[in-house]
């Protein structure tokens, strides 16, 4: 992994209340309500760039091709196109080959039928959904969800056929979670598994409505459930969540430390950044000031915007922020977060390759922000 840019941290901004000495030919911004530093906005913004260059889920290049979703015959079409590639799931698991991720031919899924609304949607049926076209290739891009039971032996009498289609797709494939994929796919292939992860995980949530409780069926091609009681329409949701390297500036250059804590349900030694949902009716600058006010007790001040990434577990979009402390006393509030620590680099250093504090996954934008701090690549998975 190549080195990131060292972000430098300080505390220019002190007053969050009053607005900054403004631009003459600028309105006057106000530090508490930006999400960019006042005085260097371009720099920020390449900084960006290259920061959002080391999120592995964030970089799908496919054309989702969304006027096609309501295509009539759509997968017939696409299961009859021989350039066509399907994603296969099982239990929100990615069937996967030598290189990667396992993309079967329309011969291969051949046998497994279209679900048909007639005969209603759940977990023991499986699902399509059209994923999206590769625009240099041509190529479109189905997903096939696979019900949980599919390789159920038990259930021989109950319909379930150990040497049906679904079964024999499960039993011929390797399978893989997300998190331990996106180091080895391309941008192609980790667009594709993202999206078709976090559509599963949907589907499997809301097979029935949330307002009257009567079943749901997937129509416009796998992107949208319709109640069949009331005739309404549900359509995906992601949750937006903020994460942040909080960052105290010291006395002065190279005495910067960073902010990490444990949470409760992590395993000893575990550490990474804070992250919380954003609450309704709440700015993403005044989520990360609650949630770490919060967690651990600290006073944050500048808050800079870096990067997004999707973060299908099951639903989320991390929003990835840097913060400057204003206070540096820690107080954990023992139900969320039952440790924090301030780390210089050496400190950091000494505890990741003794082993007393294991990093988040390199999949994970809380991996990249800790490391862009860093300077460079840490120890540990």
């Amino acid at each position: 992994m190549p080195r990131l840019p060292r972000v430098t941290y300080g505390r220019r901004v002190t007053d969050h209340t009053s607005p900054a000495v403004p631009h003459p030919a600028a309105p006057t911004p106000d530090p508490a309500l930006t999400s960019t530093p006042v005085a260097a906005p371009a720099v920020v913004s390449a900084a960006s760039g290259a920061f959002a260059a080391h999120l592995p889920l964030a970089h799908s290049m496919l054309d989702r091709a969304a006027h096609r979703r309501t295509e009539e015959g759509l997968f017939a079409t696409l299961r009859a196109d021989p350039s066509t590639r399907v994603v296969l799931l099982h239990r929100g698991r990615l069937a996967t080959g030598p290189d990667g991720l396992a993309l079967a031919t329309p011969q291969e899924v051949a046998a497994v039928p279209e679900p048909h609304a007639a005969s209603g949607d759940h977990s023991n049926t499986p699902r399509w959904v059209f994923l999206g076209e590769d625009a240099p290739s041509g190529t479109s891009f189905l997903a096939l969800l696979l019900p949980d039971d599919a390789d159920d032996l038990d259930l021989d009498i109950e319909g379930v056929d150990p040497k049906g289609p679904l079964s024999v797709l499960v039993r011929t494939h390797e399978w893989a979670g997300l998190r331990e994929l996106a180091s080895r796919l391309g941008p192609r292939d980790t667009g594709l598994a993202t999206e078709a992860v976090a559509l599963a995980a949907w589907h499997a949530a809301n097979e029935r409505c949330p307002r009257c409780g009567e079943p749901t069926v997937p129509v416009a091609a796998g992107w949208v459930r319709r109640c069949v009681a009331q005739d309404i329409e549900h359509y995906p949701r992601t949750d937006p969540a903020v994460i942040m390297a909080v960052v105290d500036p010291g006395a002065g250059p190279g005495e910067d430390r960073l902010l990490l804590g444990h949470a409760a349900h992590w395993p000893e030694g575990r550490f990474s950044t804070l992250a919380g949902y954003v609450e309704p009716g709440e700015g993403l600058e005044q989520a990360v000031r609650r949630e770490v006010a919060e967690e651990v007790g600290v006073t944050v001040g500048e808050v800079v915007y870096r990067a997004s990434q999707p973060w299908p577990f099951p639903a989320s979009l991390m929003l990835g922020f840097t913060a400057t402390a204003l206070t540096t006393d820690l107080r954990p509030d023992g139900e969320e977060v039952t440790d924090a620590r301030w780390f210089t680099r050496a400190e950091l250093t000494q505890a990741t390759e003794s082993g007393d504090v294991r990093l988040p996954s390199r999949s994970s934008i809380a991996r990249a922000l800790i490391e862009e701090w860093f300077g460079g690549p840490l120890t540990g998975e």
